[in-house]
């Protein structure tokens, strides 16, 4: 007969990687939670209930795109100018997904997660985090995607149970995605080797935005930084 110790050794290495993860993942849940329940509160406001707030969460799980979709559930249908949209917004995603392409490797069945639950705040995470020695490297970046997931999902929730109780101008909320992302550059800043990049992309940006204008900058800045990231690349000085 198995002992109990031998009964609790297949979790063990779980429970190390959720706790790894868990206080990486903490400034995320802060963020996430309040995000969570601005979209949650815009949702109710247009007339959706809090099962659909969670739904969306659950299925989309695009915070950017989330908000839009308040917009675009609340206008005319259009579904090409809403797929268009979509692509626009998430563009991003594609090129910071390529750059984990081999971090990702062997990740076996729990890939197909990791991608579909790969956002801006999750990348920041992801990209700049290595597992303690004693953590699987697959388990430590599933336990960081699958709470910050969680984090959005349970906000989404809040949200939209709070929007379904209260009423009150939800004027400005979306803004509270604007601030998360100055906090995570603000983060990156603090390390000197993420200067450049960062500098560059700001240019990329500023570039865009004056040729192409405030509607249209996101995919031609895109395609700016990348082209900026493998020219340094190739002269090693990036």
């Amino acid at each position: 007969m198995e002992s109990v110790e031998e009964i609790k050794q297949p979790g063990r290495p779980q429970n190390a990687a959720l706790r790894a993860a868990f206080p990486a993942t903490v400034p995320v849940l802060t963020g996430y939670l309040c995000l969570g329940m601005a979209y949650g509160l815009l949702m109710s406001a247009s007339g959706y209930g809090p099962l659909w707030a969670v739904f969306m969460s659950i299925l989309v799980f695009g915070g950017s795109i989330q908000y839009v979709a308040v917009t675009l559930l609340t206008a005319a249908f259009a579904p090409v100018q809403a797929f268009l949209i979509s692509v626009m917004v998430n563009a991003r995603h594609v090129f910071y997904g390529l750059s984990l392409l081999k971090k990702y490797q062997g990740m076996g069945r729990v890939r197909p997660f990791l991608i579909f639950a790969l956002t801006d705040e999750t990348f920041s995470l992801v990209s700049t985090l290595e597992p303690p020695k004693d953590v699987e490297r697959r388990d430590f970046y599933f336990w960081i995607s699958l709470l910050n997931y969680s984090y959005w999902v349970c906000g989404s929730l809040l949200g939209g149970i709070l929007g379904s109780l209260l009423t009150f101008d939800t004027t400005g909320m979306d803004f509270a995605l604007t601030a998360l992302f100055v906090v995570l550059f603000l983060e990156q800043w603090k390390k000197r080797e993420n200067r450049a990049a960062g500098l560059i992309g700001m240019a990329c940006a500023a570039v865009s935005l004056a040729v192409f204008g405030a509607d249209n900058l996101v995919i031609p800045a895109m395609a700016l930084i990348l082209a900026a990231l493998l020219g340094g690349r190739r002269l090693n000085c990036i």
